[in-house]
């Protein structure tokens, strides 16, 4: 399949996997929003920032969906580019079966070691895989930090809002600390 259609069509899953996600929010009274960057107005709303904003404001959850709308993008680099357009204070990034970020795979490699904390320009030098560079070098850009974590552990979205150290957190570490201060 030529590249492009088969980034649309992974846009296309994702707004699928947008619409199970509303449905189980819902069906737990939770309001939800979908957002799509590709237009399918007939089961989501197209991705405005405004409104998204607007929408968390009034405590609604917001699901991104479709990528960036555009072939060669990543859904890592669409989820940073909104992350920082609606100015959130941490990106999350759910794995399936993989607790945090590894020094090497930890389903091939039993003694593979998880980093509690990790820079990002370790994580794109080691080339560990997290998310696509482009993403990384986003977050980085613009000390937008990462929480990797797995998403079938029970409680853990709890734990991370809580502020708990679940997973691994990646951001500018010391250096980028003390330039905050």
């Amino acid at each position: 399949m030529e590249r492009s259609t088969a980034d649309y069509a992974g846009m296309v899953a994702t707004i699928i996997n947008g619409l199970a996600l509303q449905d189980a929010l819902e069906r737990r009274g939770i309001t939800t929003r979908t957002q799509s960057a590709l237009p399918i107005q007939a089961v989501a709303e197209p991705y405005i920032r405004r409104r998204a904003i607007r929408h968390l404001e009034k405590g609604r959850v917001v699901l991104f969906c479709a990528g960036a709308g555009n072939p060669y993008m990543s859904t890592d680099t669409a989820s940073a580019l909104r992350a920082l357009e609606i100015g959130a204070e941490v990106l999350l990034m759910a794995k399936n079966g993989v607790d945090g970020v590894y020094d090497s795979d930890p389903r091939t490699n039993p003694e593979a070691v998880r980093f509690g904390n990790l820079e990002y320009l370790d994580a794109v030098n080691r080339r560990l895989e997290v998310m696509d560079s482009t993403a990384m070098t986003l977050c980085m850009d613009n000390d937008m930090p990462i929480i990797v974590f797995d998403i079938f552990e029970q409680g853990t979205m709890s734990r991370i809002l809580r502020g708990d150290a679940v997973g691994t957190t990646i951001n500018g570490g010391e250096q980028n600390a003390r330039a905050q201060r």
